[in-house]
This record gives structure tokens, sequence and C-alpha cells, in this order.
């Protein structure tokens, strides 16, 4: 019983920042939103599961060596934000780890859920 009251205390926590981070679209809140997220399994648009872990001001995804750097993070953020509905794909967002970032910001709410067809 306690594994679901954590699991569900965790599942309202992220939602919670998902709102803040729609009430308040900026870096802080695109963060705290992400530390949030931490652990979750995501999937490429090759449908590639991967997590990804925050040591710092970087984003360590469980398929790469390299880090994406908080830089890069709030760079793909500012361009999702101004692309809007025209945010169609990962190259869109024009930055290393693009293919990861995506999935991630469809998650919070930053570009739209496009269901395939």
């Amino acid at each position: 019983m306690q594994i679901n009251d954590a699991e569900n205390d965790k599942e309202r926590s992220c939602a919670l920042a998902v709102e803040s981070l729609r009430s308040f679209p900026d870096t802080e809140h695109l963060w705290a939103a992400l530390v949030e997220f931490e652990g979750r399994s995501f999937y490429t648009a090759k449908n590639l599961e991967f997590t990804y872990v925050i040591r710092g001001g970087e984003l360590f995804v469980s398929r790469k060596e390299k880090s994406i750097t908080r830089a890069t993070v709030e760079l793909a953020f500012r361009r999702a934000l101004s692309l809007k509905e025209e945010a169609t794909g990962p190259k869109k967002l024009g930055v290393f780890g693009a293919s990861y970032l995506y999935p991630i910001f469809i998650e919070l709410g930053i570009i739209p859920h496009r269901c395939k067809e």
C-alpha cells in the first residue's frame, strides 16, 4: 500500500510541475518540471525507450554517453515555445539531443502531442 501512495504522490507532484510550467513558461519552471520527471521512461520518435537523470546543470540520457547541457535544454525550450504548433518533430528544435528533448517536451505540455496516423 505504501508503494501506491508513493506513486500517487509522485504523479501528483509531476502534474503540479506541469501545471506550474503551463502557467509560468520560463526556464525556472521548466527545470523544476524536469527534476520531477527524472527517472521516468520516455520514447523517442523511433520508439526507443530512455530515461534521464540530472546532475548539476546537465541532463544525462540513458541512451547517450554525452550529456545535454542546461543551456541547450533552455535553447530548445525557447525554440519550442516560439514554434508552438509548428514543432512537428525533433529536428525543428535544432539542438543536440533534440530526439530526447522532444518527447520530454510533449509530456510536459510544451509541444502539442500528435497522434501518428
